[in-house]
């Protein structure tokens, strides 16, 4: 009797095992036979919820902050969050390049990560990004501004000692600098020597001045520029549509080269209209001042293509809330996968604009609560475009590493079938 009772028992709970096996809730597998576990699959980056990992390497000052200050000395050390010399107020027309030193500043911050979308890391090999402090942009403004001048020569010198670098760090030779981050916002940045890095991410204004091979959306990251104007703070008119009487705003150089000759066209079409404000100016800090009161008082603010498809007055526009009107058949936007610009923004293509009355026609049958609507919107994305130190949440550097993360899973993709190729790139020599 107790002997069939005993089976019974037994009978019962292999039952249970079996069926825990089968609906997957025991795993004697990996109790009895670890070493049969598969190693569990990589995740991709950008599902990973967790800031960005990158490695900042450490150049000489002469690479970035001594151009800030050629009082600077090598001989000061590395730079670090308590001798970060701040940006100069006094730059005037270059703060609109400034992109590279407020990247290397958010790394060096080490404040709050939940607040980051990126975290600097010591140690290179737990890191997903790495980061080229090098102002290329502050070079070129630097060291031979007129490009003719022999002064150039130091910029093109700081690129081949900056190459000779990276090519020895086993960090570049493990993925050739895909998985690098390098800042290029001026359209001459890294001139000399730009087609030794255009595997690396590169932190670009537009693609103006780059072939396709070179740079594109699929690999690079589109960034505002810096604004030069006072973001308005204090925004707050009951009634900001009729306080703002200047119906289009223009403030700026007119004399442009390629599709930028259209600004000249563009003051005879836009003359003789008396809430019309178009007008040739060179970027001084009275201009910049100018420029700051006539958007602020302006329900629209004119961005036209110039030497190349994108400018800071667009982003002046922004913080300014002054609903940007924009010319420019070539244009990229910067974080366009998350904003939509067609809810605060107005798009002409330049065949449009050059028709005489039709664009100031357009503006006019937009209503005031259409426009209280881009307004509005425009007073709630501002921020997105602020850089600034400490760096805040959701600013314009953390939307800028965030795209970097984005764009990483592809840089895998690219490192990993690398690796195993016989015949590299095979797939673009394709009749």
């Amino acid at each position: 009797m107790y002997g069939k009772a005993s089976i019974c028992v037994v009978f019962v709970f292999l039952l249970l095992i079996t069926y825990s096996i089968f609906i997957g809730s025991v795993d004697l597998r990996s109790y009895f036979f670890p070493l049969l576990q598969s190693s569990p699959a990589p995740q991709s980056l950008c599902a990973i919820d967790r800031p960005l990992r990158v490695y900042m390497y450490d150049l000489p000052r002469k690479f970035h902050v001594a151009m800030m200050d050629r009082r600077s000395s090598e001989e000061e050390g590395p730079v670090t969050k308590d001798n970060l010399p701040p940006w100069p107020p006094s730059s005037g027309i270059k703060r609109q390049h400034s992109v590279e030193y407020w990247l290397m500043a958010s790394l060096l911050y080490d404040g709050d990560e939940e607040e980051r979308e990126a975290v600097r890391v010591t140690d290179s090999e737990k890191a997903d990004a790495f980061f080229v402090p090098f102002f290329s942009s502050l070079s070129f403004n630097t060291h031979g501004h007129n490009m003719t001048d022999p002064e150039t020569e130091k910029d093109r010198q700081l690129q081949i000692e900056l190459l000779e670098f990276l090519r020895q760090s086993k960090n570049w030779q493990r993925s050739k600098g895909r998985d690098h981050i390098i800042p290029m916002t001026h359209p001459n940045a890294f001139r000399f020597l730009r087609q030794e890095v255009n595997a690396s991410i590169l932190i670009v204004v537009d693609f103006g001045r780059y072939p396709r091979s070179m740079s594109n959306l699929n690999k690079d990251v589109v960034s505002p520029y810096v604004h030069v104007v006072n973001s308005f703070i204090d925004d707050n008119a009951s009634d900001p549509f009729d306080s703002r009487t200047t119906l289009l705003f223009f403030r700026g150089n007119t004399l442009r080269k390629d599709q930028g000759k259209i600004r000249v066209k563009l003051a005879k079409i836009l003359s003789g209209y008396d809430d019309v404000h178009y007008e040739r100016s060179v970027a001084t800090t009275k201009a910049i001042q100018a420029s700051t009161q006539g958007m602020r008082s302006s329900k629209f603010c004119l961005h036209p293509v110039g030497d190349t498809p994108s400018s800071c007055r667009l982003f002046d526009a922004i913080v300014s809330h002054c609903v940007p009107v924009i010319v420019s058949d070539q244009i990229e936007l910067p974080f366009e996968d998350e904003l939509d610009y067609t809810e605060f923004s107005i798009f002409f293509s330049m065949k449009e604009a050059l028709k005489p009355g039709y664009m100031v026609n357009q503006l006019r049958q937009i209503s005031k609560e259409r426009w209280l609507e881009m307004w509005r919107r425009l007073k709630n994305i501002s921020h997105l475009f602020e850089f600034q130190y400490p760096p805040k949440k959701e600013d314009a550097v953390n939307m800028l590493w965030r795209q970097v993360k984005h764009k990483l899973p592809g840089v895998e993709l690219a490192v990993h079938r690398n690796r195993r190729l016989k015949i590299p790139e095979w797939w673009n020599r394709r009749r």
